[in-house]
């Protein structure tokens, strides 16, 4: 079937009105919000599908699309290494005024993390966190979701975070799968 070169051009803008528009859907849809007044217990992360799930006791409160460290495959070996670790941990620390508008601190690296870090003749790093996008860039919004930008850390939005900074309890469980 042959198609004039008028069609062809009318067909090619209008797809490319379409780009923009849903962007712009995408940036401003709203997402569910963690229920008011419920208190995080756990969080599991799995990294392969990009997503960390909240529960309360056996309820999954929401689940958050994340981005993770810069090299995400496998389990965090050493400082610098850009991975994401694997294993269980806890949320040991909270930071209103981080460098990524705000962040949850977990417990790596535990003592399985440091002899493993040292066998190879490392650090095993730290400062793990789960945080919002760095001050100044909470523009970029959903859009930082596209690409696993993080030293290591599990990045959320920053009105994500803002929620799980409220609900998430002190020693919440924090379990990492691959």
């Amino acid at each position: 079937m042959y198609i004039s070169t008028m069609k062809r051009k009318k067909m090619v803008w209008f797809l490319l009105m379409l780009i923009p528009i849903g962007l712009i859907v995408y940036y401003f849809y709203p997402e569910k919000k963690l229920p008011v007044g419920k208190v995080v217990d756990k969080l599991v992360v799995y990294k392969s599908k990009r997503q960390m799930h909240a529960y309360s006791g056996n309820e999954l409160l929401k689940i958050y699309t994340i981005s993770l460290g810069k090299n995400p495959i496998g389990h965090k070996h050493y400082e610098g290494d850009n991975k994401t670790p694997e294993g269980t941990y806890t949320i040991n620390d909270r930071n209103p005024n981080s460098g990524y508008h705000k962040n949850l601190g977990v417990s790596y690296p535990n003592d399985i993390d440091r002899e493993n870090a040292k066998k190879l003749g490392k650090l095993p790093g730290g400062a793990i966190k789960i945080h919002g996008l760095r001050n100044g860039k909470g523009y970029i919004g959903k859009f930082h979701r596209w690409k696993d930008w993080t030293a290591g850390c599990i990045a959320v939005t920053d009105a994500e975070v803002d929620e799980l900074y409220e609900a998430v309890k002190q020693n919440a469980v924090v379990e990492i799968y691959p």
